[in-house]
């Protein structure tokens, strides 16, 4: 490898587990690209933070082409290490209402897809060849709402979160040949700032560790899917929930 550094691409980067993330791939030399609806912000503070900010609307195709693009160029090599796909939308009703299928329209369903599983597919096929020059590592963040009815989160979301699971396996088993492993991790309840009301609730009657996870935690596993630690790890969903799946 050399003095050339690794470089990850990561949506949803601004707060919670991406924040955590970008934080803990850093600390380990990687360089970061991370992805934005919004402008770069002078919050952003760390090292780099303005060189890899790419602003994009990941609910829109044309602009998911548009930054496969940008990434490519900003490529040293043409060399990809890891994508992690941890950009997600879970929107809510009136007062933070839960959207069921009867609340939720097609404009609803199609914006969820779009950023939750199209965006990720998207990216994947488009930076395939840089993934496959480096032997890159790809993590999708998916849900434990994948599996279960969830109190907070919406059908739309639930779905989009199965369906991530699926798009795993399956480019697992395609990209897997071409030396590129693809993974997922799949949290529960994690102590981040969209934490809905009565979380609390869930702690207490459905974690057997009583109590949340940290964003940290989730970022240990990310790196650890990314490293060589895991070089025989493909196709695998991992739950991070402090037993909340059991």
């Amino acid at each position: 490898m050399g003095d050339t550094p690794r470089i990850m691409l990561l949506t949803g980067a601004s707060r919670g587990i991406g924040h955590a993330t970008v934080k803990r791939f850093q600390s380990e030399g990687w360089r970061i690209l991370s992805v934005s609806r919004q402008p770069f912000s002078e919050e952003c503070r760390w090292p780099g933070a303005r060189w890899g900010h790419i602003q994009a609307d990941l609910s829109n195709p044309d602009q998911v082409q548009a930054l496969i693009a940008e990434v490519r160029e900003r490529l040293p090599g043409g060399r990809l290490h890891a994508l992690v796909n941890n950009a997600g939308i879970s929107p809510k009703g009136p007062g933070g209402a839960r959207l069921g299928a009867l609340d939720s329209d097609h404009a609803v369903w199609t914006s969820v897809f779009n950023v939750n599983l199209f965006s990720t597919a998207a990216l994947a096929r488009g930076l395939f060849p840089e993934l496959k020059a480096a032997g890159g590592s790809i993590v999708n963040v998916t849900s434990i709402v994948g599996s279960r009815v969830h109190p907070f989160a919406g059908a739309a979301y639930a779905c989009s979160k199965a369906a991530l699971a699926a798009l795993t396996r399956e480019m697992a088993h395609e990209f897997g040949a071409h030396g590129i492993r693809v993974n997922a991790i799949a949290p529960g309840e994690i102590d981040t700032a969209i934490l809905s009301p009565g979380t609390e609730e869930i702690v207490e009657r459905q974690i057997p560790m009583r109590r949340l996870g940290r964003a940290e935690e989730v970022a240990e596993t990310i790196l650890f899917l990314c490293s060589a630690a895991s070089s025989y790890v493909n196709g695998a969903e991992i739950h991070i929930n402090g037993g909340q799946h059991v």
